[in-house]
């Protein structure tokens, strides 16, 4: 039976093989996976909206509206977004198409934004390119 289970305080998995080792402490691994980052990696497509509430980092081809509340989100290189990206921290390094809006928003060297950026902190590195106006400030 292959799994992962709590077994007096400590984690106990069993793998596939059957046999069972013990490690991280049950506490350790509940805080790991409530603060864990989301990944959407290379080659996945999506066509609809995305909410978290932790971090995200995606490096595939999203339609659609990103929304978090208070989450990070990193559009990586091979990102390719066509909606609005709403979070408390957008860090960019691919491709949006669509609006920004965030407590802080870095737009990094080869990034591309089509659209529009509200938010309190604009940081923007030479070789981004940003097609769209800014609201900086509260």
């Amino acid at each position: 039976m292959a799994g992962i289970h709590c077994v007096g305080g400590f984690v106990k998995s069993f793998p596939k093989n059957g046999i069972a080792s013990f490690r991280k402490n049950c506490s350790d691994l509940v805080n790991t996976m409530a603060n864990a980052t989301n990944v959407l990696t290379q080659g996945i497509e999506i066509n609809g909206s995305i909410k978290f509430s932790n971090d995200m980092i995606i490096d595939g081809k999203i339609d659609g509206e990103i929304v978090s509340d208070k989450g990070k989100v990193t559009i990586a290189e091979n990102a390719n977004i066509k909606g609005d990206v709403k979070a408390g921290e957008v860090k960019l390094y691919g491709k949006v198409e669509g609006t920004i809006s965030s407590e802080r928003c870095e737009l990094k060297e080869k990034s591309f934004l089509k659209g529009d950026i509200k938010t309190k902190t604009l940081s923007m590195e030479e070789g981004a390119t940003l097609q769209g106006s800014t609201q900086i400030g509260s």
